[in-house]
């Protein structure tokens, strides 16, 4: 072996020991700032949002139900996997966490290139570099270099390229402009943008809260409960919220007023109720396109309770010894009073009424067979039940019998669920996140509408006795349309010289 050899050989040897003491880390670094770990987490991540989206998630109204069609083969492994609460799940927050990292590594790894570009422009330029830009050209024009050097800035300033910088050297006079130069930041913005929604979505999964709050009219409650899958068990937790909520009154629009209170069959379910806390109470209300925000607390319509009651009842009132008969509204948990004084009470509604005790499970959205309990108090007397019932029931015996001297029947009545579940949700990001999508929508317009289009010309006296004039251009971005720019720079050229000799 030859003593060159033999000294190749050596550092061979030598280099790649030092050299991997210090490329442990860089290429870590290098890992973690790369685009194409970037784009991989992007594709996890939204693998994650599709499962989320193919998969119930706990929290969605319903949850039970589908959770029993499951298999308990398919319970055991979602469940294991968190697949059930996909986006508090550890590795969706990993995630994040990581994108984000990568996010930050690459903008700090390309930042100087990038602003070198934006900051530190070569004003001068060899000859040979501006011929081999993407958009070059040569043009021999009369006049002085100091006359063509005056035409060249006025075309670049008529072709949109802002404060041309004239600058000498060898002889060569340089002209220089650019425009959208802040397009080169564009990355970075919408880089923010990401972060910034990253950082809103990691506050609301780790500082959120979601639950549900079912109630009727007159109810109150400073308590909501949420699914949690704990394998394959499903259970509530009841959380408590910082006021206390009243249902004061709910409403159902229909479709159809002879139909069911079906979903099939509604407009609108609209909830009114009132927030009592340390300020005072306040009066809220929350529609099915309309949630209600207060405190950090926002709350939507989610479902309904298929049970049929009456927001209010419509009766005909008989005397039994004869007489005129009075038609009286009623409210629900109302009182109405007829002409003598006796007072009726709306006490209950029921959907498929039976006497006996009302099965609360029953599903009685279709009111089959509908009637009202009524609390009938003449003066000077106790009150007493009595039954209003529609045509379907008039015909019982208990629907005859005079009470406190009438005879009560069911005229008509407005149909609406006998309890409405709203979904609270609690999410501290939720601002920050709008903030991040406006930012993002921003940001990704400035950067593909617009680009940094640069412009050098230089300026030289030739023997012929004409000035040579050689034009490099390059743009980051939408070079077909520079091409068209650039041209017209180009034929401008051409014929302020051609009117300037006319």
């Amino acid at each position: 072996m030859s003593a060159l050899e033999e000294s190749v050989t050596g550092t061979a040897i030598e280099l790649p020991i030092h050299a991997r003491r210090e490329s442990l880390v860089s290429r870590l670094l290098t890992l973690l700032s790369s685009v194409r770990l970037g784009v991989s987490l992007l594709v996890l991540l939204g693998l994650a949002c599709l499962i989320g989206m193919l998969i119930m998630q706990q929290n969605v109204d319903g949850f039970s139900n589908y959770f029993q069609t499951l298999t308990p083969a398919q319970r055991l492994v979602y469940g294991k996997l968190g697949l059930f609460d996909i986006y508090h799940a550890w590795y969706f927050n990993a995630l994040l966490c990581l994108l984000s990292l990568n996010i930050i590594l690459a903008s700090i790894d390309r930042f100087p290139k990038t602003w070198a570009v934006v900051r530190k422009v070569n004003f001068t330029v060899p000859i040979r570099w501006l011929r081999e830009q993407g958009h070059t050209a040569t043009l021999s024009l009369p006049g002085t270099k100091e006359e063509v050097a005056g035409r060249v800035e006025a075309a670049v300033t008529k072709s949109g390229w802002r404060n041309p910088v004239r600058t000498e050297k060898g002889g060569r006079l340089f002209i220089f402009a650019q425009s959208g130069a802040w397009n080169r930041l564009g990355a970075y913005a919408v880089h923010v943008a990401l972060l910034t929604i990253f950082f809103g979505g990691f506050l609301t999964a780790q500082f959120g809260t979601t639950g549900q709050l079912p109630l009727a009219p007159g109810q109150s409650s400073s308590l909501m409960s949420e699914t949690v899958v704990d394998l394959e068990r499903v259970n509530q937790v009841t959380s408590q919220l910082p006021f206390e909520v009243t249902f004061t009154d709910i409403q159902q629009k229909l479709i159809k007023k002879e139909g069911s209170i079906t979903a099939s069959n509604t407009i609108d379910w609209i909830t009114r109720f009132t927030i009592k806390d340390e300020t005072g109470t306040h009066d809220a209300s929350v529609q099915m396109n309309r949630p209600f925000d207060f405190r950090g607390y926002r709350f939507f319509q989610a479902s309904f309770v298929s049970v049929g009651r009456a927001r209010n009842i419509i009766l005909r009132v008989s005397p039994s010894n004869g007489g005129p008969q009075q038609d009286v509204a009623i409210a629900r948990d109302g009182t109405g009073v007829l002409g003598d004084g006796t007072r009726i009470k709306f006490e209950v509604f029921r959907g498929n009424f039976r006497i006996g005790p009302e099965d609360p499970n029953e599903d009685t959205s279709e009111y089959p067979n509908p009637g009202a309990v009524l609390k009938v108090t003449a003066p000077g007397s106790v009150p007493q039940t009595a039954y209003a019932f529609g045509p379907q029931m008039a015909d019982l015996p208990v629907a005859g019998k005079p009470i406190a001297g009438y005879t009560y029947r069911l005229l008509d009545f407005e149909k609406v669920s006998d309890q409405h579940i709203l979904s609270v949700q609690r999410d501290p990001g939720a601002n920050i996140v709008y903030v991040g999508f406006a930012l993002l929508f921003l940001t990704l317009v400035a950067v593909f509408f617009f680009s940094h289009q640069r412009v050098w010309a230089s300026v030289e006296e030739s023997p012929e006795g004409n000035t040579t004039v050689v034009i490099g251009a390059n743009t980051n971005r939408n070079r077909n349309g520079f091409d068209e720019k650039f041209n017209r720079f180009v034929d401008r050229l051409r014929n302020d010289h051609r009117e300037s000799e006319i």
